[in-house]
């Protein structure tokens, strides 16, 4: 009964409804022996950058945008403007210390930890994975240093974890910082402590009340400790790819004017260093000829680190734009296409789209096979003919049209033009009667708005691909970005000409169902439905079984060590 969740790398939460595509979410699912749910089919996408866009005004506040101010320029124009603190920033962050192993550096990290904790000092430790955090986690019971863990596997108490996180000699395990609202309070919060004793949060409550007042002095007195004890102390165990996520961290102490401190722990087998300067780093290190145990800090170091998290926040700032240029040809026909349904939706005549449709429709279908090129005599118009009949159902007499055609000239197409469209409009009137004007309205309404959900879901996925593989253009000295924007219009046209021709379709052979009709209708459609999923449940039993059998498999003849 269990079910596989992504786990967001930048918050350390879970993104319920969110699956990976192309089946990976499937393959996951199989081999930790879940059930096996269907792949996700988008039905709308739109990158951030154009969403926000789509506001006449755009403003934003958070503490962490000086570092982004290019970025915010380029894309959204923006200008990002520092405002000063409310109360003078007395947190001390110290240098960067760098050793040249992991496991040095954890055993350095979890040592500090601990002599803060001995001092009363509270202390968040941030850490950029939830394995890193249950290391830490390890290093510090070994100690006998108690601690709580705040990632996605204790996400129910975080709000009261983090509340918390400010009292005297508190150590906290956090997997990112980024995104969680609750503040710090020094000394502790005095509503969570209450709330946790009486197992409910009621301002109108008596026992709560006395409760919180009991809590607001004692965390009164216990904030006098922790600021002598010098405010919360923010240890971060790596460097993240962003120096936007390091500055959320640090950020945690020294609020309002408190003090505090902050001090990050890097080694270069961290994945920044490793990508980004640490060979400069191993060399000098290797040339001074310092243990595992031991440390580096200084301009130089700090210099270093500043400089990969520059590089790396470059290279996911190039791709961001490269998404939105590529984003922005498909943004056009999302504004063209969602205008269209909010038409239908505030109640446009939908019958003048259709008789638009009408002429459009018959004209594409006769070019397609009339081509300018090819001599008359060598029309397809048997072709044209069995596909009006196809997409309107009217069966019109082709004797004529094809014996004329080694002696007419262009014009014959004309002709073969007002014949359709005088048959196709006699049709759409006869439906009209048929149905009743109102209902055959609504009717119009339903059909087009159905043709154009699934033919938009058909062509993001078709954009998908194309994108997917527009960058090998670049090998035959194509720009990229041109050819799809070159295609990206055919295949638009494409859908355009689907919608219409569906639509049409649907319209013109449809006809009024009894309620018996109905009913059979409705019963088949859940026969199906029964029978795809017992299918389904099948299929899931059998890889189920396949796996409890401990893997045992068929032997191949001829080879007894394969599997």
């Amino acid at each position: 009964g269990g079910e596989v969740l992504i786990v967001d790398e930048f918050t350390g939460r879970t993104m319920p409804g969110r699956r990976w595509s192309d089946g990976l979410h499937q393959a996951i699912e199989v081999k930790e022996g879940v059930q096996v749910q269907q792949e996700n089919q988008t039905l709308a996408s739109i990158t951030f950058q154009n969403y926000f866009r789509l506001y006449k005004k755009l403003a934003g506040m958070t503490g962490t945008a000086d570092t982004e101010a290019v970025e915010f320029k380029k894309i959204y124009n923006l200008d990002v403007v520092v405002i000063p603190t409310n109360r003078p920033m007395v947190r001390n962050d110290h240098a960067d210390v760098v050793y040249s192993t992991e496991r040095g550096k954890y055993n350095a990290a979890v040592q500090e930890i601990a002599s803060l904790h001995e001092k009363g000092q509270p202390v968040l430790v941030g850490t950029a994975s939830i394995e890193k955090s249950e290391l830490v986690s390890t290093l510090l019971r070994r100690k006998g240093v108690p601690h709580e863990v705040l990632n996605a596997k204790h996400h129910e108490k975080e709000a009261f974890i983090v509340a918390q996180a400010g009292r005297l000699g508190a150590v906290t395990i956090s997997t990112n910082m980024a995104g969680r609202g609750t503040d710090i309070v020094l000394g502790g919060n005095p509503e969570f402590l209450a709330a946790e004793e009486l197992g409910v949060m009621d301002a109108e409550n008596p026992e709560f009340q006395q409760a919180l007042a009991r809590y607001e002095e004692s965390c009164k007195v216990e904030r006098e400790r922790v600021l002598e004890a010098g405010g919360l102390f923010v240890l971060g165990t790596e460097r993240h790819e962003s120096r936007r996520i390091d500055n959320q961290l640090r950020g945690r102490s020294g609020r309002q004017g408190d003090p505090g401190g902050s001090r990050f722990y890097v080694s270069l087998e961290d994945e920044l260093m490793r990508r980004f300067g640490g060979e400069r780093m191993q060399a000098i290190m290797t040339r001074v000829g310092l243990r595992e145990d031991e440390a580096i800090e200084g301009a130089l170091v700090a210099r270093a680190i500043e400089n990969a998290q520059k590089r790396i926040e470059g290279f996911h700032f190039d791709a961001r734009k490269h998404i939105l240029e590529y984003d922005d040809v498909l943004n056009k026909q999302r504004s063209g296409i969602y205008a269209k349904r909010a038409q239908i939706l505030n109640g446009e005549n939908v019958g003048d789209a259709i008789k638009e449709m009408v002429p459009d429709e018959i004209e594409l279908l006769i070019t397609e096979r009339a081509d300018e090129r090819t001599p008359v005599s060598r029309w397809n118009v048997k072709g044209m003919f069995d596909e009006f009949f196809k997409v309107f159902g009217i069966r019109l007499a082709t004797d004529e049209y094809v014996a004329a055609q080694e002696d007419r000239d262009r014009t014959l197409a004309q002709e073969i033009f007002d014949v359709m469209r005088d048959a196709a409009f006699a049709k759409l009137e006869q439906q009209q009667e048929l149905f009743g004007a109102e209902r055959f309205q609504e009717l119009s309404r339903h059909v087009l708005l159905s043709a154009i959900n699934e033919f938009w879901k058909i062509h993001l996925t078709e954009m998908d691909h194309l994108r997917e593989g527009i960058g090998l253009r670049g090998y035959a000295q194509k720009n990229p970005l041109h050819e799809y924007q070159r295609e990206a219009f055919f295949l638009f046209q494409e859908t355009l000409s689907n919608i219409n021709r569906y639509t049409l379709n649907q319209l013109f052979n449809a006809r009024p169902i009894t309620e018996e009709e109905m009913q059979r209708l409705h019963e088949e459609m859940l026969e199906r439905q029964r029978a795809v999923e017992a299918a389904a449940v099948a299929s899931h039993e059998e890889v189920l079984e396949g796996r409890e059998d401990g893997g045992k498999s068929a032997q191949v003849p001829g080879d007894g060590n394969r599997r």
